[in-house]
């Protein structure tokens, strides 16, 4: 499979150089050149098959061009090495749970998948230099790729995230765990660590001295692997409606966006042929997306924080794939996705609520999902929403609102006992580029 550029200015790419450079020489990000529609037989069958059997006939889809059949399952399996279950949380509103994995965050099936991948690349090609991945977080996206690439031989990994404005629980799973690991404490906001990020990789001088990728979503191995879960949210929604058809459940999946990585695999999913009627992309207060559907220009602007400080975007990323994929056009993209938006009370209020209607417990980025559904769910629809994080790793916001204590489980409460190590930087690239060719 090759890869092209979303900006078109560049020759086209293999998986492994796609991988290893993050972005593309035009500042643009890769995009496969074909979608490989999935057989009918598939989705016949997709009820009977577990999770891995599933990703792993997806993986092939995209992958199997580059990696070989053997290794590539490897990967698969030891990616998904836990369970994403497909909970009711009320009548035609159901819970996909993404916050199983080591780092109880949707991210973990990405970021694990892209250190194999990489590192299954690395092996392969003796004279690999060093890879330095670089990666801007806004909360979970540093924790799980940290965790995926820990101990990697061949990778190091260097996190920015925003100083003060990321969990004390979230900041403990990347700042506590040295080794290949370095975490950058930025004086700046999410938007400004993105803005580092994307500038190194554009650095002729950083680009010579050093081999640079992201493992942000904009990296094809960390997005891609995203759409595994969708398919397997599909073949759980067929357990619970089984005298439906596919056609008949009339899907509709409602993701917490930020960087709009997530609901972008999910799109490539359906081009793969699953059977989803429409998306609905849940914003916060930064709702640079929603105004792009309302008036079919967009605007990108300073993020504001918010209580679901992961979807704290002013400028996602992965919109070009959106426009992309869909042509640039507004109509189409229109037609294909919805937005709602939700400020920090109608969040705070649909947590409550939701814990008391249904004794479901939400995070504050699957409560937007979850209150988008309950705003815009016609009659005959199912609604499947992402529930991103396990609401623990917001426990002080969550406490907050629904005035108990919140159960930390056993994985968080590891990280919380590691010591905190980290360098504090401030947002101007010079500062950052000299710190990286010092090291």
């Amino acid at each position: 499979m090759k890869y092209y550029s979303t900006n078109k200015n560049t020759s086209e790419a293999t998986l492994e150089e796609a991988v290893s450079k993050g972005l593309a020489d035009d500042n643009g990000l890769f995009m496969p050149k074909k979608i490989n529609v999935l057989p009918k037989r598939f989705f016949d069958i997709i009820g009977t098959l577990s999770f891995q059997e599933i990703a792993f006939e997806v993986a092939k889809a995209f992958f199997g061009d580059d990696i070989e059949e053997k290794a590539l399952k490897k990967i698969v399996y030891d990616t998904l090495n836990f369970d994403i279950p497909l909970v009711k949380v009320e009548k035609d509103i159901y819970a996909l749970e993404l916050f199983h994995g080591p780092t109880l965050a949707f991210k973990d099936v990405g970021a694990r998948f892209m250190s194999r991948v990489l590192a299954y690349f690395i092996k392969k090609n003796e004279n690999h230099k060093l890879v330095n991945v670089l990666v801007a977080t806004s909360g979970d996206t540093g924790s799980a790729v940290a965790n995926g690439f820990l101990g990697v031989e061949g990778i190091h990994v260097y996190v920015l995230y925003p100083k003060g404005l990321v969990s004390r629980i979230q900041e403990s799973k990347f700042t506590t765990l040295g080794k290949n690991i370095t975490a950058i404490e930025v004086d700046g906001t999410f938007d400004d660590c993105q803005r580092l990020v994307k500038s190194a990789f554009l650095d002729q001088e950083l680009n010579e001295k050093m081999q640079l990728t992201s493992a942000n979503s904009i990296n094809v191995a960390r997005f891609l692997p995203q759409a595994f879960y969708y398919f397997y949210a599909f073949s759980q929604l067929r357990s619970y409606r089984p005298k439906f058809s596919a056609e008949e459940l009339e899907t509709v999946i409602c993701v917490p966006s930020g960087n709009f990585g997530n609901i972008t695999a999910g799109l490539f999913a359906k081009k793969m042929g699953l059977p989803i009627k429409r998306f609905i992309a849940a914003n916060n207060r930064n709702d640079i997306f929603l105004n792009y559907l309302n008036t079919g220009v967009y605007t990108p602007k300073p993020s504001v924080a918010t209580i679901a400080n992961a979807m704290d975007v002013g400028d996602p990323s992965n919109f070009v794939r959106i426009l992309d994929l869909f042509d640039h056009s507004h109509e189409a993209i229109a037609d294909e996705i919805s937005g709602a938006r939700y400020t920090d009370e109608e969040i705070g209020e649909g947590i409550k609520n939701c814990l008391k209607e249904n004794d479901y417990l939400l995070d504050p980025h699957g409560a937007c999902g979850y209150l988008a559904l309950k705003n815009g769910l016609k009659e005959g629809e199912n609604g499947i929403f992402l529930e991103t994080a396990h609401p623990a790793k917001f426990a002080e916001t969550v406490e907050d609102i629904i005035g108990e204590k919140v159960e930390i489980p056993q994985k968080l409460q590891e990280f919380m006992k590691g010591t905190k190590q980290s360098v504090e930087l401030g947002k101007d690239f010079e500062g950052f580029k000299n710190y990286l060719l010092e090291k």
